[in-house]
């Protein structure tokens, strides 16, 4: 796969994309020459500072005045940006780009929408295992344009309810010749067409027809075009099969809407759908004023259990109706205008118009989980006038503010692709969770509701910390949903869409985000903490009839064995749910319980409860077996060839119930081995990962695992290792902490270093541009990245690498009616870091028969990169490697050798005979000339120059000198300015011991003889890293 450094699919605005130069003169407006009465303080506090500073010749007084400075020019005026978040007034929307991440898996939904809106209208695409949130940028051709979906979800189709479609005319201007079902009516789009904006999605078909969406809370507003001759063709001519010519005959120009009762996985089971033209107003009508359709379904969630109904109410402007009716299979009638019933087909309802004056049709659809009445009432509420235009400005005013009002970055220097990844990221955390106040068919109450956490397993390690910082008003809001959903259904979700109970991927996840909640200081008026408290520890204490879908399972065994068998046999089971991953149920479970006490301590809760908690939050050891190896073959894809063994020992692994221990392949489920092999009902013990991946989940006690891995030298070799040899894979959220985790044995240049490889290489600006499905936290990672900091969620920690801009600017939450900023500002920055970190990128491209073909994307390891470059002449461009291996599906075996030939026109190795190179996966170690390995360690030295400037040398928190390489929220609750010194060489920063992130260490386990208990009084001292009390 090579990187699009623009997307095709998406237009550049006349400006060109550029980074802009800040030009003081003009800022705010002020005249040349003109110092303003703010400005001219600002001066003389800088020449009373460089008094302090030259007289500084005995004693030092640096800091002091640092200080004085930072408190002089005060986050609230540091930094000329623009009123959006660019430099010099620079409009932030010309940087995002919805349609990144429509191809490749990401399921990203591209189209019209407000932050965190329902109504979300799009073109639906015909493309298989692709289309989850309806558009796919691919070749595939248009089977409607729908207004309810999802984004960046796996699994089946979401939603994609009642898609419109409109054909410019019929053959023989005959309404029954026209095509109605999703079978025949597809039509393929004009190639490149697709453009996409906050607020707005358009998209030009074969068949003449320009689409143009756009999107108020509950209400799509589309504009059809036509090209307004007396006659239009229904294809384009290339497309007409040869022999078939006649059957592009030109039909009259005389438009036909439709709208089907469909979804787009086909799961409608009832409904109904009527249709009005306009004349004789019938219950929910439209009246005189135009022609309306209204109809409803019932269908099923795409990924959980249960089903939803859904209502829509379409109003039709620009035309003259001729003839209304509906269709059933290929029953076409004009006779009937009501439908009712099962479903399972096609039906809808059908109306033929007259040329439209101004050759544009205008149709406003309401949307409610409600009833057709509040479908409809929706729509005059909320779009009264019909007016695109309004709507369309509204909609991009909405995203301005949000995004621009909380971010501010200073571009200067860095490129337009980068930039679009950043602000492109943090759009898409905001298009789910979905707000569906006022909307919840299943209860009544006055709390908000929140729908599509699809799947908190997703979005705990990310979005939702995310939002805490940028948006905490939107997520107490689903903090305070996700309680209500307790109170009226008795479990907290760990996955839920379409009002419905979704799968539980892991552990009960809800837990962190709550008391991620309560740290950060969100809601501490508005969200009642003794019902969130009664409701992780019922996640903790009660196992429901079907932990499948919320809550825990196996809890007899986790509460007395201190782990689940992947056999469990215990007779106290009160619940089901799949016989499956039992080692990442088992390590989320011992973190949601370790949050669980933080948030009990808190809460001044007793100390019984707290020790409870913090002791099951240490069962994540009773699954280390120290002695398992770590082995696998030469050729890691292949059923094959030597078997071969890492120096590494010591990996979680499954039990049984008397305590033995059960072999899983420590790399199965990881890109290199058996990747597809680990999901919710395959039986293995491992959840979309490795068990090389779980081993590094204790986010919770770091120091311990670091011990148990032989030591913070060992640590570091063996974290490296994962990264560099293909096994990381971060198309999963599970992946993303472990880039940091270098942060905790004291080489936080490291996690530098590893996010520097992941971006741009496996997250960029092109419509592929995300390694796995969005979840809306994947932008959320690359957005952390970008602005120079990670969390750890469910703790008050973020770890610290230097910014990919000059200086970032997040609104503070204590800003009191004037902005006040947490500033982040890069000292000795250098921009040509990009080129550096392009240089690493290595692309495995394998042709799978009778199966998709599947991309994967990792860093090559530094050896691997000299190797080749010694083999190959300087100074072209940083080659990539596609190899091709073979899979079928009776083997499922790899030929993982790659042919290797240099291509002078692209740069970048291709398939031949000149050059043959094996893939190894144990790049990181010494080897000798066999290829075996001498079983030691590689230690991994401190990485020099060659990387660009992304390393931290030096920090200062408010002028005075700061050595933690991890900061906490309250940074961004109460603004500062944290500066940081950045060079080419890893520095001794962050490194000391009193320097790294907390650990909390609890002695004993739940099983074993001691029992011993974490002191409460400890646990609470230590809960108090928040500054937020």
């Amino acid at each position: 796969m090579k990187r699009l450094e623009t997307s095709p699919y998406r237009k550049a605005s006349a400006s060109g994309l550029k980074p802009h130069k800040f030009n003081l003169s003009t800022y705010r407006g002020s005249p040349v020459g003109y110092i303003p009465r703010r400005r001219r303080v600002l001066v003389y506090a800088f020449i009373l500072v460089c008094v302090f500073w030259s007289s500084s010749k005995l004693v030092d007084l640096s800091g002091l005045g640092q200080t004085l400075a930072f408190f002089l020019f005060s986050p609230e005026v540091a930094g000329p940006y623009g009123e959006h978040g660019g430099p010099g007034g620079v409009d932030i929307l010309q940087f995002v780009d919805p349609l990144i991440g429509t191809a490749n898996g990401g399921h990203v939904f591209p189209g019209a929408s407000l932050p965190y809106g329902m109504a979300k209208p799009v073109a639906d695409t015909l493309s298989p295992a692709e289309n989850a949130a309806g558009y796919v940028t691919d070749d595939h051709p248009v089977l409607g344009f729908s207004h309810l979906h999802d984004s960046g979800t796996g699994g089946n189709p979401s939603m994609g309810n009642f898609p419109i479609f409109v054909h410019p005319g019929c053959p023989d201007d005959d309404f029954k010749k026209c095509a109605y079902s999703g079978y025949d009516r597809p039509v393929k789009r004009v190639p490149g067409s697709a453009f996409a904006s906050p607020g707005y999605f358009s998209i030009n078909l074969t068949n003449s027809v320009k689409a143009e969406m756009t999107a108020t809370q509950h209400v799509a507003l589309y504009r059809f075009s036509f090209p307004g001759t007396e006659t239009v063709k229904l294809m384009d001519d290339k497309d007409v099969e040869k022999g078939k010519e006649k059957d592009n005959t030109p039909v009259k120009y005389s438009p036909l809407l439709l709208i089907d009762l469909a979804d787009l996985s086909g799961s409608r089971s009832d409904g109904g759908i009527q249709v009005d033209d306009g004349i004789v107003e019938f219950e929910l009508g439209g009246g005189k004023d135009g022609p309306r359709i209204v109809g409803q379904g019932i269908y099923a969630p795409s990924f959980g259990s249960g089903h939803y109904s859904a209502y829509f109410c379409a109003d039709i402007r620009g035309a003259e109706v001729r003839k209304t009716g509906t269709w059933s299979g290929q029953n076409v009638t004009e006779e009937e205008k009501f439908l009712d019933g099962p479903g399972w087909g096609t039906q809808g309802a059908w109306i033929h118009f007259k040329p439209p004056k101004n050759d544009t049709l205008v149709v406003r659809v309401g949307l409610s989980f409600i009833d057709g009445w509040q479908a409809c009432d929706n729509a005059e509420k909320e779009i009264p006038d019909f007016n695109f235009k309004r709507v369309e400005n509204e909609a991009r005013d909405i995203w301005r503010e949000k995004l621009g009002g909380a971010i501010q970055v200073d571009a200067e220097g860095i490129s337009e692709e980068l930039q679009t990844t950043f602000w492109s990221g943090l759009y898409r955390t905001m298009l789910s969770p979905q707000n569906y106040t006022g909307e919840n068919p299943l209860w009544n109450s006055t709390e908000p509701y929140f729908d599509s956490f699809y799947c908190i397993w997703d979005s705990f390690r990310a979005q939702h910390p995310l939002l805490s910082i940028i948006d905490p008003t939107a997520q107490t809001e689903m903090v305070r949903a996700l309680i209500d959903i307790y109170r009226f259904e008795g479990k907290l979700p760990d996955c839920r869409m379409s009002f419905s109970k979704g799968f539980s991927q892991g552990g009960s996840n809800a837990d962190i985000v709550i008391a991620d909640a309560y740290l950060k200081g969100l809601g501490r008026d508005s969200i009642n903490w003794t019902t969130a408290y009664e409701a992780v520890v019922s996640d903790a204490e009660i196992e429901p009839p079907n932990w499948g879908l919320h809550g825990r399972g196996n809890l007899d065994s986790w509460h007395n064995k201190g782990y689940i068998p992947w056999n469990d046999d215990s007779p106290n089971q009160n619940g089901t749910g799949p016989a499956s991953r039992t080692i990442s149920r088992g390590v989320e479970y011992a973190y949601d319980d370790f949050c669980i006490s933080v948030l009990a301590a808190k809460l001044n809760r007793p100390n019984s409860e707290i020790n409870k908690y913090a002791l099951r939050g240490s069962n994540w050891r009773n699954y280390w077996n120290p002695a398992q190896q770590d082995m696998f073959r030469e050729q890691p894809m292949s059923s094959t060839g030597e078997i071969l063994q890492s120096e590494f020992t010591g990996f979680m692994q499954p039990r049984s119930p008397d305590g033995s221990w059960r072999y899983q392949n420590t790399r199965t489920c990881s890109p290199i081995q058996s990747m597809h092999s680990c999901y919710y009902d395959t039986g293995l013990d491992t959840y979309e990962g490795s068990p090389w991946l779980y081993s590094f989940f204790v986010p919770q006690d770091m120091a311990s695992l670091i011990s148990l891995m032989g030591g913070a030298s060992k640590f570091v070799s063996r974290l490296d290792y994962f990264h560099s040899s293909g096994i990381s894979y971060l198309g999963n959220e599970q992946g993303f902490l472990p880039t940091f985790q270098f942060h905790y044995a004291g080489r936080p240049g490291l996690s530098s270093y590893w996010a520097h490889r992941y971006i741009p290489s496996q997250f960029n600006a092109s419509v592929n541009g995300i390694p796995g499905n969005d979840d809306c936290a994947m932008g959320a990672f690359s957005a952390f990245v970008a602005m120079g900091f990670f969390p750890v969620a469910g703790q008050d920690v973020y770890l610290i690498i230097p910014p990919f801009f000059r200086e970032v600017k997040i609104k503070a939450r204590e800003g009191k009616g004037k902005k006040k900023w947490a500033i982040i500002r890069t000292r000795n920055f250098d921009p040509g870091f990009e080129e550096a970190s392009r240089a690493h990128r290595w692309v495995q491209k394998w042709e799978v028969k009778e199966e998709e073909e599947t991309e994967i994307i990792h860093t090559m390891a530094e050896e691997e990169w000299e190797r080749i470059e010694k083999e190959y002449p300087k100074g072209d461009a940083p080659p990539t490697s596609t190899g091709k291996g073979v899979m079928t599906k009776e083997t499922e075996e790899y030929d993982t050798t790659l042919d290797l030939k240099k291509t002078g026109e692209e740069n970048i190795y291709q398939p031949g005979d000149t050059k043959k190179m094996k893939l190894k996966n144990h790049l990181q170690r010494e080897e000798k000339a066999d290829g075996k390995t001498d079983g030691k360690i590689k230690e991994i030295p401190k990485k020099g120059k060659g990387n660009g400037r992304i390393y931290i040398q030096r920090a200062w928190l408010n002028g005075r000198p700061y050595t933690k390489n991890w900061i906490t929220h309250e940074f961004f609750v109460k603004g500062g300015l944290l500066e940081l010194e950045v060079g080419e060489e890893e520095s001794d920063w962050g490194t000391r011991e009193e320097d790294l992130p907390p650990s909390y260490p609890v002695t004993g386990g739940t099983t074993g003889a001691s029992e011993a208990k974490k002191d409460a009084s400890n646990l609470k001292k230590g809960a108090e890293f928040s500054g937020l009390n």
